[in-house]
């Protein structure tokens, strides 16, 4: 992607400037973790059955851990390297644990964690067609994503979306013990497994309101995990709970953040509930949506 800096109402191309090792990756990503994935750090080049994870982190939102891989090359398979370093997690939880425990002054219990929800990012300057191919499943625990650094020190992230897949990895897994293995314990979730057995006019409420949370940004991304869809950019702006008789919806900001003049949203700060943020608002209908998305602005506007 060609990248401009704007001076005087001139544009100035800057160069790509590669990378020259995978460490200078590394480096980068894991001095950025929260800022980029929202992501805690654990440790780096964690050994364990004979493999060298790059970076092990944790996702406090999820309560699970997160393997990072860096490449410069393109000479592997996503799919293959992804499961096998999965497949060592779930076979070695303890360690995992301990390592965690160990590096963040922590007491997490095997209980603790969904291991549900682990999944393998996968950081790189660019991919094959066949390798962006390989991903498009709507159910793997894998993500790719691409990184660039310019002239300028500018530095992007780009995650690498699935082409609206339809088919599962489990078409695909017969025979394939660490596969079909792994997928008995790790669970992806999808937004038609959210909206199963929900009647058309919540549906149909439902689609009103992402399209126009989708519609405040193009770098918000929809994301389903076990007990809400949420959508965020690199934090959770709004997460959505879908019922048989409503939605709920928790609006990511700390109490006493949110202008809301109406006093439509509940206080919840003190209170159970599945989604991130203090403030929920369940709703029935569309009559509110206007103000409803000018409240999820606001968290969207918050910088963390």
């Amino acid at each position: 992607m060609p990248l401009f800096e704007l001076s005087n109402n001139k544009l100035k191309f800057n160069d790509e400037v590669p990378f020259k090792l995978e460490k200078e990756i590394q480096k980068l990503c894991e001095e950025n973790l929260n800022e980029v994935f929202n992501l805690q750090f654990v440790s780096s080049e964690f050994s364990i059955s004979n493999f060298r994870l790059d970076t092990l982190a944790f996702d406090k939102q999820l309560n699970s851990f997160v393997i990072i891989e860096y490449k410069r090359d393109k000479n592997y398979s996503v799919i293959d390297q992804g499961y096998a370093y999965l497949s060592i997690m779930l076979n070695n939880k303890a360690d995992f644990i301990l390592e965690y425990n160990e590096n963040c002054k922590d007491n997490l219990k095997r209980q603790d964690v969904d291991w549900t929800q682990s999944k393998i990012i996968f950081v790189a300057p660019s991919y094959t067609p066949y390798q962006k191919q390989a991903i498009n499943f709507k159910d793997l625990p894998i993500e790719l994503w691409e990184i660039k650094k310019y002239s300028n020190d500018c530095v992007y992230f780009n995650y690498i979306t699935t082409a609206g897949a339809k088919e599962s990895i489990n078409t695909i897994s017969k025979g394939n013990d660490e596969i079909e293995n792994v997928n008995k314990e790790i669970k992806v979730y999808t937004e038609d497994e959210h909206l199963d057995n929900i009647p058309e006019d919540i549906v149909e409420l439902y689609e009103k309101f992402k399209m126009a949370i989708l519609n405040i940004s193009d770098g918000i991304v929809l994301k389903p995990v076990k007990r809400y869809i949420s959508f965020s950019t690199k934090r959770n702006i709004v997460d959505v709970c879908i019922q048989k008789k409503a939605i709920k919806l928790w609006i990511n900001l700390k109490f006493g953040e949110l202008d809301d003049p109406k006093g439509i949203t509940r206080n919840v700060s003190s209170t159970g509930h599945w989604g991130n943020g203090d403030y929920e608002v369940q709703i029935s209908n569309d009559e509110d949506l206007e103000y409803i998305i000018s409240l999820i602005k606001q968290s969207y506007k918050i910088k963390e």
